[in-house]
């Protein structure tokens, strides 16, 4: 894990990130690139009279400069490299092309703040991501405060063996030197018994194939269960100081409405700590 994006509207939400991003990049080590974005606005008559297209430039200028005084101040503080990025895309396209332009590793981006509009929105274009990128994602709650992580919890019901995947699990895990459980939920109303028992049976096998195959002795596993997967998940992160949660996210036509984006999304809404969004392969959507 050599490069992180970190995309910013200059707002607290951000900051956040950005912290989170850099004290990670000190331990891991890597490089950062900061990305700003926004769409030029503007019609035929305003940009043939010159208005848009001297407001564009302003808002570029602006950008540029923002962008310069936070890599500055991170580099100037013995921190990593960092690279400065301002985009014309949207913000989708901005990451999606800065990301492959980079080969980075990772995003991270922040995500709802407890008021202001303009954080509520970049929190909602930071859920808009998951399931739309080819790079994990880590979200960085408002409020978090860094510390080093030393715990990461997977929740999947696919017991996922794809190297894609568990890979980037395990590099990070690595790279933290943080220890990894895993766990299945089963959801004690909509599941049938012989869900619960099929979880139960393989939860074992699971946690054995992944000490094998991943050289993890350390690692554990849990079986949760309940009737609302964030409430139960959130439970098991404050009863077991869990400091970065792991969840895949699948296409909506995958198996498991559980791991769809939208609980995914809805998970980054409520999580206390990170939260790493890994893509699901694409062979794995059919």
């Amino acid at each position: 894990m050599k490069q992180i994006v970190v995309p910013t509207d200059f707002s607290p939400c951000a900051d956040t990130a950005i912290d989170f991003a850099v004290q990670s990049a000190k331990l891991i080590p890597a490089e950062i690139t900061l990305l700003h974005s926004f769409e030029v606005s503007g019609n035929t008559y305003t940009d043939y009279m010159g208005v848009n297209k001297e407001f564009n430039r302003s808002m570029l200028s602006d950008a540029h400069e923002k962008l310069t005084v936070i890599q500055k101040r991170i580099e100037n503080a013995e921190g990593p490299v960092v690279h400065t990025v301002v985009s014309t895309d949207t913000l989708k396209d901005a990451i999606k092309h800065t990301a492959k332009e980079k080969n980075a590793d990772l995003v991270v981006m922040g995500t709802l703040g407890a008021s202001g509009i303009k954080e509520k929105l970049w929190g909602s274009r930071t859920a808009a991501l998951i399931g739309n990128t080819d790079v994990p994602v880590m979200i960085i709650p408002h409020a978090y405060q860094w510390q080093k992580p030393e715990k990461l919890l997977l929740v999947t019901n696919h017991f996922e063996k794809e190297p894609a995947i568990l890979n980037c699990l395990f590099e990070l895990a690595g790279l933290y030197m943080a220890r990894i459980q895993v766990a299945v939920f089963t959801h004690e109303h909509a599941d049938h018994a012989v869900t619960f028992l099929e979880h139960n049976r393989e939860l074992p096998h699971y946690e054995e194939y992944l000490k094998r195959n991943y050289n993890e002795e350390t690692l554990t596993s849990a079986h949760l269960y309940g009737t609302n997967f964030q409430e139960t998940v959130q439970q098991f992160i404050n009863e077991n100081s869990i400091d970065i949660l792991a969840m895949v996210a699948y296409p909506h036509h995958f198996g498991d409405s559980l791991f769809h984006p939208s609980h995914t999304k809805r998970m980054s809404y409520h999580t206390s700590i990170p939260l790493l969004v890994i893509p699901a392969v694409k062979n794995q959507d059919a």
